[in-house]
């Protein structure tokens, strides 16, 4: 686990500010759930024979002997508290929360064993077009981020239940014959969970799956005709993808949809964003049944990819606008005061005031990367304001007239 640094923070509120702007677009809500849970909530949901649940949830007993889990995923928890307050059942919602997640995995690079995610969850629509939708609304945040190009859709379809398990059946029954070709995790997950083999990083086990039975011989008609149905509107919308029959995604209740945005910048941990359709998970939670589609992004990893690529803008690291600082003591409580008006006066200037002592004005000022910086001195008992602007000196002006600059700057 880790802290996030105040130097670090201005691009978390850059990413953040951009998410919250495209999901308003599209006019979704926010819902914010606890970071602690029911145990039994994500083996329900998860799978038991899942390695989130089997080997990788921070699981602990409360004062009532309860077991209790920090949350590993937001989906179960917003399906939870959707189905507790009455928001699922013949309604249509869109949704949308963030927060941090917790596994016990190996730390990787863009992921810690506390991690932040933002999903979008959308309930009561069973049709291709609000998993179009979800798509199109993170291939126009990559847009606004500046990260569409280096960004890649990859598209699967589960089908349905009974065509997975049909598949499933297919598949044990070839990888049985060569087991002992598998790698060690495909081999402990053919009894367990046979679907993850497809997404296997073992270069023999990947060769191996070349000749298995493929997952689209099984799609029932009506997963086919809703696959067809989302890939016309990508295409009409003009947005690429890649279709990858392996995609599977890790989590039990997936079915028809799955997609995944990958990139190839940051090496192996390529997965930025990920979701699909999850049809039965209400029921399985005890609701009835609703259709439901959605996605993850891991903001960690979107962050470093953010940086990787240097498309995040300098002013977002530019944390103020305006540090304010006084020729001697006796000015200071001027100085606060003229710190006051201008907030007053410009909403939104980002200010600092110079404070404890006149020493090292300049170093502080250049530590914070204010391009504007103001030392106000008194002259004839009228009160001056000495500017600078990157350093470089610029000319005296009135206190009084210092708003009105800056106003005009701002403008500039």
């Amino acid at each position: 686990m880790n802290d996030i640094l105040p130097d670090q923070t201005p691009v978390w509120h850059f990413l953040e500010k951009s998410v919250k702007s495209v999901l308003s677009a599209y006019g979704y809500s926010e819902i914010r759930m606890p970071i602690v849970e029911q145990t039994d909530l994500f083996k329900r949901s998860i799978g038991e024979v899942t390695d989130i649940v089997e080997k990788e949830m921070y699981t602990f007993e409360d004062r009532n002997g309860e077991s209790l889990t920090l949350r590993p995923e937001g989906t179960a928890s917003c399906v939870r508290a959707g189905e507790e307050h009455g928001l699922l059942f013949n309604q249509a919602q869109r949704l949308w929360y963030q927060g941090p997640m917790f596994r016990y995995e190996k730390p990787q690079k863009g992921r810690y064993r506390q991690f932040h995610q933002i999903g979008v969850e959308t309930f009561g629509m069973s049709s291709a077009d609000i998993d179009a939708e979800v798509i199109m609304l993170s291939a126009r945040l990559w847009k606004q981020l500046g990260i569409l190009d280096d960004v890649t859709l990859q598209l699967n379809s589960l089908g349905s239940n009974e065509a997975r398990r049909e598949y499933k059946e297919a598949l044990v029954a070839y990888l049985s014959a060569r087991k002992d070709q598998l790698d060690e995790d495909s081999q402990r997950r053919l009894s367990s969970n046979p679907l993850r083999i497809l997404d296997s990083k073992d270069p023999q086990t990947q060769s191996l799956l070349d000749d298995a039975p493929s997952l689209n011989e099984y799609l029932d008609t009506e997963s086919r005709e809703h696959f067809a149905e989302l890939c016309a509107m990508l295409d009409q919308a003009g947005i690429a993808y890649e279709l990858n029959p392996r995609l599977v995604r890790g989590l039990d209740y997936y079915c028809k949809t799955v997609f995944e945005w990958v990139t190839d910048k940051l090496g192996a941990q390529g997965t930025v964003c990920a979701g699909g359709r999850y049809d039965g998970l209400v029921k399985q939670l005890g609701g009835r049944p609703t259709p439901a589609v959605g996605f993850a992004m891991g903001v960690e990893r979107l962050i470093l990819l953010l940086e990787t690529l240097e498309v995040i803008p300098a002013e977002v690291k530019q944390p103020f606008d305006l540090y304010l600082a006084a020729e001697h003591k006796g000015l200071q409580q001027s100085l606060m005061l003229l710190a006051e008006q201008l907030r007053d006066q410009l909403p939104g200037l980002r200010v600092r005031v110079h404070c404890s002592g006149l020493k090292n004005i300049s170093s502080k000022a250049r530590q914070t990367g204010a391009p504007w910086v103001v030392l106000v001195r008194e002259e004839n008992e009228s009160l001056l304001a000495n500017l600078w602007y990157n350093s470089e000196p610029t000319y005296d002006v009135q206190v009084n007239h210092l708003s009105s600059l800056l106003q005009q700057q701002q403008q500039a």
